[in-house]
Parts: C-alpha cells; structure tokens; sequence
C-alpha cells in the first residue's frame, strides 16, 4: 500500500535530513556540502567555465531539468550530455558503457565541472564518464543514493548521497539539491 502525501513529504524530510556530503572519505552535513558546491559553481561562473550533467534513465531528466535552472537562474554555461545523436553514436560506436566517456573526452576542460548523477552510483557509464572527467582534470560532482558503499559516493570532488533505496525518494532528493544551488545564485545576485 502506497503512502499517503502527508506521510510520504514526512518520510522525505527524513530522508533528506539522514543523507550526508562527503568530501576526501569524510561525512559533512547537507549544508557544508551545498555551500561548497554552490562556491564550486560560483567560481566556474567568474572563470566562464562550463557546467556537464549526465545521468540515466529518471537522472537524465534531473539533468536536463538541472541545466534549465542553472542556465537561466544562475547564468552558467551548462549542458546536459545526452543529445539522441550523439549518444547513440558513442553507444554504436564504443558501447554503452563508454558512451559518456567518449563524449567528455573530446570536450570537457580543465577547470569545467561535472555533475555525474546516479540512484545507484553502480552505472559504468557514469563511472566511466566520471574517471574520465577528473583525467581530464574536471571538478567532479556526485549525486547518488541506496548502498552508501556505491562506487560513485566517493568518486567525486564533492559527493551528496541520500540515505534510501526508494527510486522516487533519491531522484526527488537529487532534484531538490540541485534546485538549491540553483536558488543560491538568485539570492546572491539579488544581495
């Protein structure tokens, strides 16, 4: 039996409130996870770098969703990697699993960030893309939730992890910090 609204906005207060950031191995709260990751971005903007989002499935349209806000509300040069053409090339070309990697190969920079987000943090082309954003010598950020031990919860520069195994919950979550640090740059820019 499916909850109810009011338990289930209860039930992703919690679950929100029990996720932690982890930067070099170690725990930090939401809070001192967002703020770096909005300075991150903060100084990708004064430096007129670029911001990539890739994810899977119901994290590609967090992505795009992402790259909307950051674009309009925070004036940052974003964008998301799943363009069909492009996509299904690499896919063809170099398999599945290497799609992403292929991709930021050839145009993510040094100084550019990237936002690799993934429930599980198990999907190889995320991890594959995320290895090769940080050879590339990219600022790598992490968004992934279920099995803390997940592959991609350390991969990162800055890496958020939301404590559930609810499909729904996590991508809700990853939604809502993204939409947060989109919402950093309005409030800044309005000071």
């Amino acid at each position: 039996m499916s909850l109810h609204l009011k338990e289930r906005l209860e039930l992703f207060v919690k679950v929100l409130s029990e996720s932690s950031v982890f930067i070099g191995g170690t725990s930090y709260s939401m809070e001192y996870g967002l703020n770096k990751a909005f300075n991150t971005l903060l100084g990708l903007r004064e430096l007129n770098r670029d911001l990539y989002i890739i994810g899977n499935g119901g994290s590609t349209a967090v992505a795009s969703h992402a790259v909307v806000d950051f674009l309009n509300v925070g004036n940052l040069s974003a964008h998301t990697l799943h363009e069909a053409a492009v996509l299904t090339c690499m896919s063809n070309d170099y398999g599945y699993k290497h799609a992403y990697s292929n991709i930021i190969r050839r145009i993510i920079k040094k100084q550019d960030v990237l936002i690799a987000i993934s429930s599980s943090g198990q999907s190889e082309n995320i991890l594959n893309g995320v290895t090769e954003a940080r050879n590339q010598g990219a600022f790598v950020i992490t968004l992934t939730g279920f099995n803390c031990l997940n592959n991609l919860k350390n991969m990162g520069d800055i890496n958020f992890w939301v404590d559930s195994y609810d499909y729904g919950m996590v991508e809700i979550a990853h939604q809502f910090i993204l939409h947060n640090l989109a919402d950093r740059f309005k409030d800044k820019d309005n000071q």
